[in-house]
C-alpha cells in the first residue's frame, strides 16, 4: 500500500475507513506559475465493503508544513466536515501559522466555511483570495501491483487500485503561502476527540513506509507520534529491517533512511518535483520503496500511472462509476 489501511492487520485506523490517510503530494501547480499544490488522500471505503466516502464529522483533517527546518509545523491547514445529510456534506479550512499551527485541533482563521463537498464527476472549487480549494471524489492516483506484493513479489501484472476512488483535499496557493524559502516539509494527519483531549489516529507523508517497517504492535503508536521524535523512536529498529530486507550495512541503512526519517515529505521548490523532492501524482512511489526496502534485488512490478490525471486543477481524475 501507500498509506491505506495503515492500521494493525493492514486495517483503517481505529477500524473506520474515513478516517484513514492514504497519500500526501506536493508539487509546482501545472496551472500558475509561483504556485504550491498539496495534496492530502483520504478515506479507504474503497476497500471497506459497505463503507461510504463521507469524511468524519468529529475529525480533523491536517496539512502540516514545515518552513524552517525544524521538523515541526509552522503552519497548518485543517479540514473540519459536517454531518452529511441529503447525500451532501460540508467542509471549513482554518489556516493557523505559528502556536496555532500545532497540535490535533483545528486552529486558525476560517479561511473557507462550509464548501460543498463535490461527490459527482465536477469538484467544487472554492476560492479564498489567491487559494484555491477543493474536496471532492476523485479517482485515487496511486498505483501498485499490491496482490503480487502479497504474494512475495510475484508479479501479476493487474494494477491494484485501478478503478479505485478517493476523496482527496487539494489546495493551491502562491509560494509564499507556505513559506518565503523555497524548502518547506509536509505531512497529513487525522485526529479525534476521545475522552475530551484530541488525539492523532493516523499520520505521514511518505508513501508505504508504516506498512513495510512498524509491526502491528507499533502502528497505532506511529500514527499517534509527532515527525520530531520519529528519528530517536524509529531508527534503530527499521535499520534492523533494513539490515533483514535487503542485506544493508548499519551505515548504509542509516543513509538510506534520512530520506524518510523524520517522515516529512521535502520538497525544494526551486527544483523540478519528482519524489521524493515532493512528490506529484505519476511517480512510481511502489517501485523507489520496493528500490529501497530490498536494496535493489527486487524488479519493477511494471504498473505504470493511471491515464485519467488531469491537466488543470485538481489535477486528479474524476471519480470512477
Amino acid at each position: 500500500m501507500s498509506h491505506h489501511l495503515s492500521g494493525p492487520d493492514l486495517r483503517p485506523p481505529a477500524d473506520d475507513p474515513r478516517l484513514d490517510l492514504t497519500d500526501v503530494f506536493a508539487f509546482q501547480s501545472p496551472e500558475a506559475a509561483g504556485a504550491t499544490v498539496l495534496v492530502m488522500n483520504v478515506n479507504s471505503f474503497a476497500f471497506v465493503p459497505g463503507a461510504s466516502p463521507y469524511l468524519h464529522p468529529g475529525a480533523v483533517y491536517k496539512l502540516c508544513v514545515d518552513n524552517d527546518g525544524d521538523d515541526r509545523p509552522d503552519l497548518a491547514f485543517s479540514f473540519v466536515f459536517g454531518e452529511p445529510a441529503g447525500g451532501e456534506q460540508a467542509v471549513t479550512v482554518y489556516y493557523g501559522a505559528g502556536e496555532r499551527a500545532g497540535g490535533f485541533a483545528a486552529m486558525g482563521e476560517a479561511v473557507v466555511a462550509d464548501a460543498p463537498v463535490a461527490f459527482g464527476p465536477d469538484p467544487a472549487v472554492a476560492e479564498a483570495g489567491p487559494l484555491r480549494f477543493t474536496a471532492c471524489l476523485r479517482s485515487d492516483p496511486f498505483f501498485a501491483d499490491l496482490e503480487g506484493i502479497g504474494d512475495g513479489f510475484t508479479w501479476t501484472g493487474r494494477d491494484t487500485m485501478a478503478g479505485k476512488n478517493v476523496v482527496a483535499l487539494v489546495l493551491e496557493a502562491p509560494d509564499d503561502t507556505f513559506g518565503a524559502g523555497p524548502e518547506i516539509g509536509v505531512w497529513g494527519r487525522v485526529s479525534v476527540k476521545r475522552d475530551g483531549r484530541w488525539i492523532s489516529v493516523d499520520r505521514g507523508a511518505h508513501p508505504s513506509l508504516t506498512a513495510y517497517f512498524n509491526p502491528d504492535d507499533r502502528k497505532d503508536e506511529y500514527n499517534a507520534g509527532e515527525p520530531v521524535d520519529d528519528v530517536a523512536n524509529y531508527r534503530d529498529a527499521w535499520i534492523e529491517v533494513l539490515k533483514h530486507t535487503g542485506g544493508y550495512t548499519v551505515a548504509d541503512a542509516e543513509h538510506a533512511l534520512r530520506t524518510v526519517l523524520p517522515d516529512i515529505l521535502r520538497f525544494d521548490r526551486s527544483k523540478p518535483a519528482r519524489y521524493p523532492n515532493g512528490r506529484r501524482l505519476d511517480d512510481d512511489v511502489t517501485d523507489a520503496r520496493l528500490h529501497m526496502v530490498t536494496n535493489g534485488r527486487i524488479p519493477s512490478d511494471g504498473i505504470g500511472p493511471h491515464s485519467d490525471l488531469l491537466p488543470h486543477f485538481p489535477y486528479l481524475g474524476p471519480p470512477h462509476a
